[in-house]
Order: structure tokens, then C-alpha cells, then sequence
């Protein structure tokens, strides 16, 4: 994974400061994450990250929410996905790993 300058923590990855503060398109591109529109409408459906046999990610996240919901759903999906130092998804929402 590559970052820009100055927002890795010691480990190499996004500090929580980085995860949370950086403009969606900017943290997106710095972790080097594809966003797509997903076809699935399914209300408790929030997202996807798509780790790819080449090793390049995609997140999916349904259309038609909020600026907010998706940009939470966005952070809380990379946080995890990637193992990042964050709080944990809250309850009731859960994240799971296929």
C-alpha cells in the first residue's frame, strides 16, 4: 500500500487521524482503492471491499444514500478491511470477511 507523505503511522499504515480527516476521493486514491457503484439495493447493504487476486482493491457501495451514510460505511469498511488502527464497526452494524 502506498500513502502520501506524512500520513502513515509508524507501521506504514494510515494513522486514524489520516482515516477519518482526509477527503474521501483523496484517502481513496492514497490507499489506491477503486470506488464503484454497486447494483445491489438491499437497505442493510452498506458496502464492499474487494480485495483482487492482483492485489488491487475495489470498494462497492450502494447508490442513493446519503453523502454522510457513505462516506461512514466508506471509512468504517477500509478501517477493517485494511486493519487499520480504528474503533471497532458499532453495533448493530458487523462487517464480515469471505
Amino acid at each position: 500500500m502506498t500513502v502520501s507523505q506524512g500520513c502513515s503511522s509508524p507501521q506504514g499504515k494510515p494513522s486514524p487521524d489520516y482515516l477519518l480527516d482526509t477527503p474521501l476521493p483523496q484517502l481513496l486514491n492514497a490507499l489506491d482503492v477503486e470506488l464503484v457503484d454497486s447494483s445491489i439495493t438491499d437497505a442493510g447493504f452498506f458496502g464492499a471491499l474487494v480485495e483482487r487476486r492482483d492485489g488491487s482493491r475495489v470498494l462497492s457501495m450502494p447508490v442513493g444514500r446519503s453523502v454522510f451514510e457513505r462516506n461512514t460505511a466508506a471509512r468504517m469498511l477500509l478501517a477493517e478491511g485494511l486493519g487499520l488502527d480504528a474503533p471497532p464497526v458499532p453495533a448493530p452494524l458487523e462487517v464480515t470477511r469471505v
